[in-house]
């Protein structure tokens, strides 16, 4: 039982101890979870979506192509996060491998585009697999609570960081923001990232900072390409693809669940984000997994005080998934007209309670503290060695440290 939320950790998903919030009308149940899967979506997009255009690039895909691209990962997350999220009633976020997406922009110059539709259904089948034989949950359950706390700190730590460093280059939008946040949480704690996200906005339009003047939006079409299969590249881009997806995106995904106090069934989770994978792999769809960030963002105490409504703020973020997947590729337009340092700092205030609750958690024992300590700091350094990024050394690195120390669970 978690002592701050009152989830328990026993069961499929959690229970109040204390007596639920009494109905508030449709701005008191669904007003912050719209708005954190907004967000979600937001930060999502615009950490990554660059790098999905680059990836869809070196694959010699056409302005039209990478449209599908997007439109079916867009669909595919929209699919999976509502579907799973109101099955399970938890706040299951899925995203596009992002780290798979880096992969994929080195590794697909020169390949053929049908060869590379091949890799991406490749991946998706090894993922249903690693899902139903239940290999991995029977992995990802060995890994400490501490430092799963841990990780999920370091994970979301950067956005924080980076949020101060905003202030830097546009010190009247970002202070404006981190003013409304302090005031929201002292008098409309409920609504304070939603008044974060209003006066950033507000501001950044005072300050002629938002320029829309270029948005012209299209709705993408479907793009199908057959895949062919080549050896070499399955063993080149399929099998790596995997392994980065696994490793960077569907363990610290895992981890934010549990540290947030949710039991997920992950075995069947990860089973269907493969079987999306290998369904919309034709369209352009490379690899579906867990989110981390933008889960944390879904699964924390501002998208719902009551942790079993927490669900909304995912379909919600589904939703937003699927607008951005029928708009395709020209919705960048949209976010590209937003300043850099307003997503920044909405990413970073938005995720301020969760990443103190995960260094809370990860410190409590002190017999995992200096295990955990590890833990945050590599996922927090952004470390990346075979492609592989910091989230999985975190947890490596933790691991050693505790058996290296001799503590045990």
């Amino acid at each position: 039982m978690d002592p701050d939320n009152g989830i328990s950790h026993s069961s499929g998903s959690p229970t109040v101890t204390a007596a639920p919030a009494s109905a508030g009308g449709f701005a008191r149940s669904w007003l912050p979870p719209l708005a954190a899967g907004f967000i979600a979506v937001l930060v999502g997009f615009t950490s990554s979506a660059a790098i999905v255009f680059q990836a869809a690039a070196a694959a010699g895909a056409t302005p039209a192509q990478i449209g599908s691209w997007i439109m079916a990962l867009g669909i595919g997350m929209a699919a999976t996060c509502i579907g799973l999220s109101w099955f399970y009633r938890m706040p299951i976020v899925t995203a596009w491998s992002t780290p798979g997406a880096a992969l994929l922009a080195t590794s697909l110059v020169g390949v053929p585009l049908s060869d590379a539709i091949g890799a991406f259904v490749f991946c998706g089948l090894l993922i249903l697999i690693a899902g139903a034989t239940g290999w991995f949950e029977r992995i990802i359950n060995r890994i400490p609570g501490a430092l799963a706390a841990a990780l999920l700190a370091g994970v979301l730590a950067r956005f924080g960081i980076d949020a101060v460093a905003a202030v830097g280059s546009e010190p009247g939008l970002v202070l404006a923001m981190a003013g409304t946040y302090l005031a929201g949480r002292r008098w409309l704690p409920r609504y304070a990232v939603i008044l974060v996200l209003a006066v950033g906005v507000g501001v950044a339009a005072l300050q002629g900072l938002i320029e829309p003047g270029t948005m012209a939006f299209t709705l993408a079409r479907p793009e199908f390409v057959m895949p062919t299969f080549s050896l070499p590249v399955l063993i080149g881009v399929g099998l790596p693809l995997f392994v980065v997806t696994m490793a960077s995106q569907n363990v610290p995904g895992v981890a934010v669940l549990k540290a947030c106090g949710y039991d997920p069934p992950v075995s069947k989770i990860v089973a269907w984000t493969g079987a999306a994978t290998m369904l919309l792999a034709p369209f352009g769809a490379f690899a579906l997994n867990l989110a981390a960030i933008t889960a944390a963002i879904c699964c924390g105490p501002q998208a719902l005080e009551d942790p079993t409504r927490r669900y909304r703020a995912s379909i919600a973020a589904g939703g937003f998934y699927l607008v951005m997947g029928l708009l395709g590729a020209s919705v960048a337009l949209l976010f590209a007209a937003l300043p850099r340092e307003l997503v920044m700092a909405v990413a970073g205030l938005a995720l301020l309670g969760t990443i103190g609750n995960g260094l809370a958690a990860a410190t409590a024992d002190e017999r995992w503290r200096e295990p955990a300590l590890v833990t945050f700091l590599v996922a927090l350094s952004g470390i990346t060695l075979f492609s592989i990024g910091a989230a999985f050394w975190g947890v490596v690195a933790g691991v050693a440290a505790a058996w290296v120390m001799g503590v045990r669970r």
